[in-house]
C-alpha cells in the first residue's frame, strides 16, 4: 500500500509524517523505517524506529533511490512500514511525473507487504489522477 500526505512546502507534513510513525511503532510487531534527506528530526522519532539519511548515499535519479528502497526491504524481514519525509527530492523527482515511480512502490509494496508512507510536496489536486487515489491526508 501507498500512502501519500500531499500539501504544499510548509503546510505541517513533516510533523503529521513524525507523528504518524511514532504512533505506528506502538502498534507494530516488525521494523519501521523513517527515511529523511537530514537526520534533523533524530530526536523526534521513536528509538525504535530506523532513520536513514538519504543524502548519505550517492542518489541521482528515481531508480537509484527505488534501488535503495529494494537494499533495506532485502536486509530487513519483518519491515512493516517504510515513512519517506520530502519524497519529490529523495527521490529525485522535483518537477518530474511521480506516476511511474508510485507504481514501482505499489508493486514493491504488494510483493514484500511493506506499507508506504510518503510526504509530497504537491496539493493533491495537481497531482496525477493515477495518484491521487493514494492521497489519505491533503494538508
Amino acid at each position: 500500500m501507498v500512502q501519500i500526505i500531499a500539501g504544499k512546502k510548509g503546510k505541517g507534513k513533516t510533523k503529521h509524517l513524525l507523528d504518524r510513525a511514532n504512533a505506528a511503532v506502538k502498534e507494530s510487531a516488525g521494523s519501521i523505517v523513517y527515511l529523511d534527506k537530514s537526520s534533523k528530526h533524530m530526536y523526534e522519532l521513536s528509538n525504535k524506529i530506523r532513520l536513514i539519511n538519504v543524502n548519505e548515499y550517492p542518489i541521482t535519479s528515481s531508480e537509484g533511490f527505488i534501488g535503495l528502497i529494494c537494499g533495506v526491504i532485502s536486509q530487513d524481514h519483518d519491515l512493516e512500514i517504510m515513512f519517506f519525509d520530502s519524497f519529490l527530492k529523495l527521490a529525485c523527482l522535483e518537477g518530474e511525473d511521480i506516476s511511474e515511480t508510485i507504481a514501482t512502490l505499489e508493486k514493491i509494496s504488494e510483493k514484500y507487504h511493506v506499507t508506504f508512507v510518503l510526504s509530497v510536496s504537491i496539493d493533491a489536486e495537481n497531482m496525477p489522477e493515477d495518484v491521487k487515489a493514494h492521497v489519505v491526508v491533503s494538508l
